[in-house]
């Protein structure tokens, strides 16, 4: 065959051999099948979303009705919430043959021990569907407390954390610091402070939730920390192919679709050589330090806050929904 012939690659095979690991980012099981992604990411927006789908109806009945065991209104309202969110994980886990991630309510954003429990209910939960814990990261908000609850999780109970609405370099480095497996920068909402802020558009290579991205993948790699990085929250295509080489990347079906569709050349924007030859000295931070870190980013303090409102809201959606339904 001449090379004319060879059909080309789509931009998201090429992203995908550039040995970033492509991870959808839905609770839609069923819009995910096929861009065969390894792992897939829901929140609780997400399953909002598709848990007001017609065709997963069985998946939200079947929640309420092991609901019903609960003795008081709020009990039932929370075992339908945690079976929900499970339920969408393990069908969601038919069809990745990686990892799904689910996350801890974010109104326990600041009590370590709730979320903690939280998790370990959570696990058990998949366990009790036959789904092994390795196949499940439990998400956090980065918080100095969603933090520590991870820190604890992994060393305690060998359970793997992703940990989310993370803005800062302080939140990345107290998370390696933690030993948590994976964290997820939130790009597109790093963007969107900035260009509101600043009135402007940003291409792709200075687009600042880029730049912040590759600035803590290069710390990590270059301090050796095991911890990995997946970019998450893409408002385009530009941004995605921004971060070729990233260890992975959580995308949306629409933005999945449309580098599906694309055959433009992804070249690899970063490695671990580039991120070992890079400058930058390695920090510690206790709580105080942390604290005050995250502080000094007006951006993160802002869009962390604004996260954890944004997921609460949702969830609390989602709980109105699950009333109505066990009335």
């Amino acid at each position: 065959m001449s090379d004319s012939k060879k059909p080309t690659m789509s931009s998201l095979e090429q992203l995908k051999a550039s040995g970033t690991l492509v991870v959808a980012d839905t609770g839609d099981f069923e819009a995910i099948a096929k861009f065969k992604p390894r792992d897939a990411t829901t929140n609780p927006s997400l399953i909002l979303a598709a848990a007001k789908m017609p065709q997963y109806s069985k998946v939200v009945d079947e929640a309420i009705m092991a609901a019903k065991a609960g003795a008081t209104i709020e009990e039932q309202v929370e075992i339908a919430m945690d079976k929900m969110f499970v339920a969408f994980g393990a069908e969601i886990l038919k069809v990745v043959e990686g990892r799904v991630s689910t996350e801890v309510d974010a109104r326990l954003s600041f009590d370590k021990e709730a979320q903690v429990a939280k998790a370990l209910k959570l696990i058990k939960l998949y366990e009790e569907l036959g789904v092994d814990k390795n196949r499940v990261l439990i998400k956090l908000s980065s918080t100095w407390e969603g933090i520590k609850a991870a820190e604890e999780l992994e060393a305690k109970h060998g359970i793997h954390c992703n940990l989310t609405l993370l803005f800062s370099f302080a939140q990345a480095v107290a998370c390696a610091e933690a030993k948590v497996t994976l964290i997820s920068p939130f790009v597109g909402r790093i963007m969107d402070f900035y260009k509101a802020k600043h009135s402007k558009t940003y291409e792709a290579e200075e687009d600042p939730g880029v730049s912040s991205v590759r600035k803590i993948f290069n710390y990590y790699k270059k301090h050796g920390y095991q911890t990995v990085v997946m970019g998450a929250s893409f408002r385009n295509v530009g941004e995605v192919l921004a971060l070729a080489g990233c260890d992975l990347l959580t995308i949306a079906p629409k933005l999945l679709a449309e580098l599906d569709n694309m055959s433009d050349s992804v070249p690899k924007k970063m490695s671990v050589e580039s991120a070992t030859a890079s400058e930058s000295q390695k920090i510690h931070l206790d709580e105080a330090g942390f604290r005050w870190l995250h502080n000094e980013d007006e951006m993160a303090v802002e869009k962390l806050s604004s996260g954890i409102r944004g997921f609460a809201v949702d969830a609390a959606k989602l709980e109105t929904i699950i009333r109505e339904k066990l009335q």
